[in-house]
């Protein structure tokens, strides 16, 4: 039994033959009839009965007509249902994020997003790029932007931004050269993403640089937000690593009392898009993806020209 077949069997209800229905589908009476007869011999019934010109339905006929309807319906709901999420009329875009995303594409992007496709779902989701590594691996979510290095086991990664890490501080005497490791371990150090740790890629790329400098890294002060950071070292409670992007996010908030410095050798924050090797995204995560690349771009544009590498405190 076909779906063909059940429309050809409403259509000769609908119209009376066999005949009219093939006209009113604008194809040859005989196939028409041919797939009728072909759904008789396997349900083992007529459905039909002949009536001078035309048929009408026999017992079995009216027996199966409510089914084929409902069986028909369905079937154009499930087409038109697909055809919503690939014409972008519906459907889901599942993201994740890194923590701080909202400084760099996070809200904009969501705004964005639902302008140009009012019809589909956001769920935007993440608080770490090590989570949405190990969310996109499993499959509870299809992509996402995360910050490196990460582990890449089974995952396409597509870098789009380098974003320098900058030492951030009150105390001027700190500011007047470049950032070492050494000199970030003799200083009193407030750092983001507590929960995560050195699971963070930006805290383990400053791992692994003290440990190739034989220095620790040990921060004086813990938080989970980068802006609580910023505004702990502002009120001279210690110095923090905050990426420009940050900054350049929170420059009208950031008073004069905060100055800044790049490490003597340059360090950046690599970030990328992310989904499994060889997976099929849907069309709201595809498109999603696709804006999320742009937005990251006109970021790198921006932070080419603002925030200044240096600052000194006032």
């Amino acid at each position: 039994m076909t779906l063909q077949q059940l429309e050809y069997f409403l259509a000769t209800v609908q119209h009376g033959s066999f005949s009219a229905a093939a006209e009113a589908m604008h194809m040859a009476q005989p196939s028409l009839s041919e797939q009728v007869r072909r759904l008789e011999a396997e349900l083992g019934v007529a459905l039909f009965q002949r009536v001078g010109r035309g048929v009408v339905l026999s017992e079995a006929g009216r027996a199966l007509r409510p089914h084929a309807e409902r069986t028909l319906a369905e079937a154009e709901a499930a087409r038109a249902s697909v055809v919503e999420v690939r014409e972008l009329r519906g459907g889901t875009a599942a993201f994740g994020t890194w923590g701080t995303s909202r400084y760099y594409i996070g809200v904009d992007l969501v705004a964005e997003f639902r302008h140009r496709h009012p019809d589909v779902r956001v769920r935007l989701l993440g608080q770490n790029s090590a989570q949405v590594v190990e969310a996109v691996q499993t499959g509870a979510l299809e992509a996402g932007a995360v910050a490196l290095p990460i582990d890449d086991r089974g995952l396409e990664v597509h870098p789009v931004l380098r974003d320098e890490l900058l030492y951030v501080s009150t105390a001027p005497e700190r500011l007047r050269r470049g950032m070492t490791m050494e000199r970030v371990a003799a200083a009193p150090l407030i750092m983001p993403e507590a929960t995560w740790g050195v699971d963070d890629p930006t805290r383990r790329q400053l791992a692994e640089l003290a440990q190739r400098a034989g220095v620790p890294f040990e921060p004086q002060i813990d938080v989970e937000d980068a802006e609580a950071a910023v505004e702990l070292a502002w009120r001279g409670l210690g110095d923090t690593i905050v990426g420009r992007g940050l900054l350049l996010a929170l420059w009208p908030r950031i008073p004069d009392a905060l100055g800044w410095v790049p490490f003597a050798e340059p360090r950046y924050d690599t970030f990328a898009l992310v989904w499994r090797r060889g997976a099929h995204l849907s069309p709201g995560t595809r498109a999603f993806v696709a804006l999320a690349e742009e937005r990251l771009r006109t970021l790198r544009r921006e932070l080419e020209e603002h925030p200044p590498r240096r600052r000194a405190p006032s």
